[in-house]
C-alpha cells in the first residue's frame, strides 16, 4: 500500500511539472546564451520547488536549440561550467598541510566540474534523465568533430554510470501480450538482424522457442535500454537463417540437412542461444548492461528450463570483411593464398562449390587468426563483438561457415558467423584472465584453426 501511495504522488508531481514545462512561455529564437543564463540560475536556487521548474524550463530551452547553437552550449559548458582554479588551488593548499580526510574531501568537492552538479539538478525534472540520455547522445555525435569536449563526456559517464547501474534496472520479458509502445520500439531498436514487420516480431516472440527480455530504467518508463533474443532448439546454431525463418535446421538438431521442423515444445531444448543483443540509446554507449543482461537471462532461463545445458551465442563478425580485403591486398602474403581470396570478386562465389570449398579452406583459419590474434591499440581483440562476449567471460567456442548468407552477412563477415560459449563454472575465470592479461579463451577447435592460418601466412600446407 505505501508503495502504491509513493508511485502515485511521483505520478502526479511528474505529471505536474511536465505541464508547467508545456507552459512555458516560447522565444522564436533560443540561444545558448539564454540557456546558460537559465543553468545559472538553477545552480544558484536553494529550493527544491524552484529547481524543478528551472530544471525544466533549461531542458524545454536546450531540446529547441539548433545543432550550431547545442555546440556552442558545450563550448560553454566546457569553458564556464568547469573547475575552478582558486578553490582547487587553496583546498590543495589545506589538504598538503593538514594531510586529513576533511580537507581531502574539501579537495575532492573543489575538483568537481560545477556541470556535474548542473546535470544532478537537470535530472529533477520530470523525465530529466531520458533528456539527459539525449543530451549526451548529441554530445557523441559532437566530439567526432570537437574532441576537446571529451571532458563533458566523462562528466556525463561519470553520473549516468551511477545513475544507470544494475541495482536499478529492471528485467522484463518481451512477449506479444507486451503493450504495443514497447513492441513498436522493439522493432525500431533491432540493431542485428532487422525485423521486417509485425509478423516477423510475432514469430521472434514466439512462446514455443523464442524469448525476449529487456532492461528498463524507471526514470526513463517504457523505454528499454537494451534487448536480447534468444532462440530454444537442440544443439548449438550454425546458421542465421533458420532461426530468422521460423524454422531449426537439421544442422543444428542433429538430422540430416534439408530436413527442418519447428521447435514446438521448449521442454526439447537443451541450448538457448542469444542471436540479438541490441543497445537501445546511443546517450548511454559505454554505460555496461550486455553481461549483466545476459548473466541475468542465464538464471531467469535455468529456472524457467532447467534442462538447458549450453548458453551460447550466435554473433556477427562486423568488420572481418574489411581485415580479410587487407590481406588480400597484403603482397607479404604468399601469392596462392591470395589467389584464393581473389575468389571473393567472383559474384555469388558460395554458390559455386568449388571456390567454395578452397575459400572455406582459408577465411575460416584466417578468421581463427583475426578474432584470437589481431589487436587493437590497446591489447585487445580487434573485432567488438569478440571483446563484449570474451569480457563477459565467454568462450570463442566455434566459427560456422556461411552462417549468415544475407547481403549484410557478407559485408560485414564475409557470411561467418560466430559461436560465444558461456560455461557457468567458467564465466569468472576466463573474465579474469581476460581482464588481466586480455587472454582469448577458445575451444581446441578455434585454437587449432588459428595455428592454421600462421601456415597459410608462411605457404606452408594445413593437411
Amino acid at each position: 500500500m505505501n508503495m502504491m501511495f509513493l508511485q502515485e504522488l511521483f505520478n502526479n508531481i511528474t505529471q505536474r511539472d511536465a505541464l508547467l514545462r508545456r507552459r512555458q512561455p516560447e522565444t522564436l529564437t533560443p540561444d545558448h546564451r539564454q540557456l546558460a543564463k537559465a543553468c545559472q540560475a538553477l545552480l544558484e536556487s536553494d529550493g527544491e520547488a524552484s529547481s524543478i521548474a528551472l530544471a525544466s524550463r533549461a531542458l524545454a530551452i536546450y531540446q529547441r536549440l539548433s545543432d550550431a547553437e547545442k555546440s556552442s552550449f558545450f563550448a560553454r559548458l566546457s569553458a564556464d561550467f568547469a573547475a575552478e582554479p582558486g578553490p582547487i588551488d587553496a583546498a590543495y593548499a589545506s589538504y598538503h598541510e593538514a594531510r586529513d580526510n576533511d580537507s581531502l574531501q574539501r579537495l575532492f568537492e573543489a575538483c568537481e566540474p560545477r556541470r556535474q552538479e548542473l546535470f544532478r539538478r537537470l535530472n529533477l525534472a520530470s523525465d530529466g534523465t531520458f533528456e539527459l540520455v539525449k543530451m549526451r547522445e548529441d554530445l557523441l555525435r559532437l566530439l567526432r568533430e570537437q574532441p576537446e569536449l571529451a571532458a563533458i563526456d566523462d562528466d556525463f559517464d561519470h553520473l549516468l554510470g551511477s545513475w544507470f547501474n544494475r541495482g536499478f534496472l529492471m528485467l522484463k520479458r518481451i512477449d506479444w501480450n507486451t503493450p504495443a509502445s514497447i513492441l513498436e520500439k522493439i522493432i525500431r531498436y533491432e540493431a542485428v538482424h532487422e525485423i521486417q514487420d509485425w509478423n516477423d516480431l510475432r514469430r521472434r516472440l514466439d512462446a514455443r522457442d523464442r524469448r525476449c527480455f529487456a532492461f528498463f530504467h524507471p526514470a526513463i518508463g517504457d523505454e528499454p535500454l537494451i534487448f536480447v533474443e534468444v532462440a530454444l532448439h537442440k544443439g548449438l546454431p550454425s546458421r542465421i537463417q533458420p532461426i530468422l525463418s521460423g524454422e531449426v535446421s537439421g544442422e543444428m538438431s542433429g538430422e540430416k540437412p534439408g530436413n527442418k521442423k519447428g521447435l514446438n515444445d521448449p521442454d526439447d531444448a537443451d541450448t538457448a542461444a542469444f542471436f540479438g543483443i541490441s543497445n537501445c540509446q546511443t546517450g548511454l554507449r559505454g554505460i555496461s548492461f550486455g553481461n549483466f543482461l545476459i548473466k541475468q537471462v542465464v538464471q531467469e532461463l535455468s529456472q524457467e528450463l532447467p534442462q538447458l545445458k549450453y548458453f551460447v551465442t550466435l554473433s556477427p563478425v562486423p568488420g572481418f570483411a574489411q581485415w580479410l580485403q587487407a590481406q588480400r591486398d597484403d603482397e607479404q602474403l604468399p601469392q596462392p593464398l591470395r589467389q584464393t581470396l581473389k575468389a571473393l570478386e567472383t559474384p555469388a562465389w558460395h554458390q559455386d562449390k568449388a571456390h567454395e570449398e578452397q575459400l572455406k579452406a582459408a577465411i575460416r583459419p584466417l578468421a581463427a587468426r583475426y578474432l584470437v590474434d589481431e589487436k587493437n591499440s590497446h591489447g585487445l581483440p580487434l573485432n567488438p563483438v569478440a571483446r563484449f562476449h570474451l569480457g563477459n567471460g565467454a568462450e570463442l567456442h566455434r566459427i560456422n561457415w556461411l552462417g549468415d548468407t544475407s547481403v549484410k552477412g557478407f559485408q560485414q563477415g564475409a557470411g561467418l558467423m560466430v559461436n560465444y560459449l558461456y560455461v557457468l563454472d567458467d564465466i569468472e575465470h576466463n573474465h579474469e584472465n581476460y581482464t588481466a592479461k586480455a587472454t582469448v579463451a577458445c575451444s581446441n577447435e578455434v585454437r587449432d584453426l588459428a595455428r592454421r592460418a600462421r601456415k597459410l601466412a608462411k605457404g606452408e600446407t594445413t593437411k
